[in-house]
């Protein structure tokens, strides 16, 4: 297991990190690691359901209280605990960029693949639709797809669907750029010429040859876009696209809800639901941008003659 796990891009590029750069990539790890332990325990950590709304002799919490006592964050407008509300928050948003990522992974690599090596028409129209796609205000496009698919509101495990749906049309695109940019360089080297010669099959070279030299990038597409979707998870939810406060919890609802909260000084219903998406989108993109100075030469090359 710990093998399998030194070779994880993060962490085995940690070995190769050194100053600033090795702090920010362990605050990024240290930061996603603790989201995901909140996230898988959050039944244990949360002292109350997402939706509950009464203690169990059957009184009810009470509309924005202050943070204190029995409610060490306050309760929202609606009447729920708002440390429970984030506690499984952070499950609703890690579901999700699972969700999202993956399913954008799998269908723009194996597009990217096929795109870059065959080329002709398919790639002419391939490109044309990644092209179409980039032509859309991301959120937009989310906003609809969440319509058509879910009909705009919708339960826990359907919303999550729905929303990761919504967000991998948009992150297919960059995964099948990135995949056919690698696809083309590596399809044009020897070693891939020499297997064409032998006689190797189609399947096998893409995916024994070129698809094992062509992920060097996906690990920092895939942190990058791991950000994209909290916000726009989080924009979904907002705008009221999102999931069902008595399904799930959703952090871009409880900012939705808490907006008339702040001009009364009510600060607690919006600073910690706001602050958890802060914090989840600082650390992605710090060990994103770690993984990219990591996977430049260039930048290696240049901070190591700094150092010396």
């Amino acid at each position: 297991m710990l093998k399998f796990l030194s070779k994880y891009p993060p962490l085995k590029q940690l070995k190769m990190s050194f100053g600033v750069q090795r702090f920010m990539l362990i605050l990024g790890l240290s930061i996603v690691s603790f989201f995901i332990l909140v996230a898988i325990f959050a039944d244990f950590i949360a002292p109350y359901g997402f939706a509950q709304l009464q203690y169990e002799n059957g009184e009810y919490f009470g509309s924005q209280i202050a943070p204190g006592g029995s409610h060490i964050w306050g309760t929202t407008v609606g009447g729920f605990d708002v440390f429970s509300r984030v506690v499984y928050g952070t499950r609703t948003a890690i579901a999700v960029i699972v969700v999202a990522v993956i399913l954008s992974i799998l269908v723009g690599v194996l597009l990217g693949l096929l795109s870059g090596y065959f080329a002709g028409w398919l790639d002419r129209i391939l490109v044309l639709v990644a092209d179409a796609v980039y032509a859309f205000p991301s959120l937009l496009l989310a906003i609809s797809l969440s319509i058509v698919i879910s009909g705009g509101r919708s339960g826990f495990w359907s919303g999550i669907l729905a929303a990761g749906l919504s967000i991998t049309v948009i992150f297919i695109p960059q995964y099948y750029r990135a995949m056919r940019a690698e696809t083309l360089r590596i399809k044009q080297e020897a070693f891939v010429e020499s297997a064409q010669v032998l006689g190797a099959s189609s399947f096998r070279i893409l995916f024994r040859h070129i698809f094992r030299n062509a992920t060097r990038t996906l690990p920092i597409i895939f942190t990058l876009n791991a950000s994209e979707a909290i916000l726009t998870l989080a924009g979904l939810g907002f705008l009221g696209f999102g999931i069902d406060p008595t399904m799930g919890a959703e952090w871009g609802y409880d900012l939705n809800r808490s907006v008339a909260d702040v001009s009364a000084g009510i600060w607690w219903t919006s600073i910690f639901p706001g602050s958890a998406i802060v914090l989840v989108v600082l650390g992605i993109t710090l060990v994103g941008e770690s993984l990219n100075d990591l996977a430049d030469p260039r930048l290696r090359k240049r901070q190591v003659a700094e150092i010396e």
